[in-house]
């Protein structure tokens, strides 16, 4: 926290550095768009959580619009938990103007729609946020007065509910570091780059935990997000048995052998996709289902990986899997091709090279040119 106050300070001392922090995008390695300042952007928004001042209220602003805008432009959408930390700091400033604002947030995307809280318009109180708006000339008074208002004219939500929200939300985004979570550190510290942070936090968090369903799943989910695959895999097989249905075992051993490839344990991946097969048998529709292609698509991409005596073994079953599973989407197509050309299956690279280009030519004539 102590660079993150750093950066607050420097921010409070002028507001020609606040572009420092606004929405710019970037590629990565993996050739997707990402938000070049999100880090930056974050820390200052982790520093005001702890020191909040009225004063704040213009760099509270700013940066709540950069989240509008990185949530309107990022590829996966979503709804990440700095967008949300803006949005409850601005809704704590209780400005009514700030309607708008927040009304920029809740439309950016789906993910933005569905999950960020109505309560954010009415920040300000119901009925002065309803006032206000339906006396407006903003080019979004009608849109947004009709998700302020229900069917018969009543606002949507009542004072009782915002007092309740503000609440939920204050412990959410507690004002005390302390307060926090040891995941919220976890996640703060992957996003911004630092594992070793995030590996303490996350041991300190494990620490004398009960090794149930939920703490395994947040184990495995944060040990594969740091690399380290072999330890994660170890949490999803303790997880096996907390798997209460022919589908979530499947799912189960679909997940464990992801991670064992990931790993490099090649054979125990394969004995975790066998697995998986076997149980697949219990499971209606599963061909026609994502964790039928899922399935498909870990067998090519372990044949893509392991050692070639293993890898040849895996491909035959996976070509074979592969017939009965149709509509498989370009990725697992790709994986195909690439396990084929490694073995040198001539024959099966060009097969799935030209399922895999008329899967290309049908997404691009949806929704013109792909990312090449």
């Amino acid at each position: 926290m102590e660079a993150a106050r750093h950066e607050l300070d420097r921010m409070r001392s002028s507001s020609t550095v606040w572009q420092e922090l606004r929405y710019e995008r970037a590629t990565g390695a993996d050739g997707y768009d990402y938000d070049g300042h999100a880090a930056r952007r974050a820390m200052v928004l982790w520093a005001l959580q702890y020191d909040r001042r009225a004063e704040d209220l213009p760099l509270v602003r700013w940066m709540a619009e950069q989240e509008a805008i990185c949530r309107g432009e990022a590829p996966f959408q979503g709804l990440s938990e700095e967008t949300e930390l803006a949005g409850f700091l601005l809704a704590e400033q209780q400005w009514v103007e700030d309607v708008w604002l927040h009304w920029e947030i809740k439309r950016a995307n789906f993910d933005t729609w569905c999950g960020y809280d109505v309560e954010h318009l009415f920040a300000a109180g119901v009925r002065a946020t309803v006032d206000v708006v339906r006396a407006s000339e903003h080019t979004g008074r009608n849109d947004v007065l009709g998700r302020l208002l229900t069917g018969d004219g009543q606002p949507a939500v009542s004072e009782e509910d915002m007092a309740q929200w503000r609440q939920r939300k204050r412990l959410r985004f507690p004002a005390d570091p302390s307060a926090e979570d040891p995941l919220c550190w976890v996640h703060r510290a992957t996003l911004i780059g630092d594992g070793p942070l995030a590996r303490r936090w996350l041991d300190r968090w494990a620490s004398g935990r009960q090794r149930d369903k939920s703490t395994l799943s947040q184990l495995r989910y944060w040990l594969a997000d740091l690399g380290a695959f072999a330890e994660a895999a170890v949490a999803q097989r303790e997880s096996l048995v907390f798997a209460d249905s022919p589908w979530a075992s499947a799912s189960a051993w679909q997940s464990l052998a992801q991670l064992e490839r990931q790993a490099g344990d090649h054979h125990a991946a394969w004995e975790a996709l066998r697995e998986c097969r076997r149980v697949l048998d219990g499971v209606a529709g599963w061909t026609t289902a994502g964790l039928g292609r899922m399935y498909v698509q870990e067998l090519f991409l372990l044949a893509g990986a392991a050692d070639r005596t293993l890898a040849e073994v895996v491909f035959v079953e996976a070509d074979r899997q592969a017939v009965q599973v149709p509509g498989l989407p370009l990725v697992v197509l790709q994986a195909a091709t690439d396990a084929a050309d490694r073995l040198g299956d001539q024959p099966r690279t060009e097969y799935y090279q030209n399922l895999r280009d008329a899967e290309r030519q049908r997404i691009d004539d949806q929704t013109g040119p792909a990312r090449s």
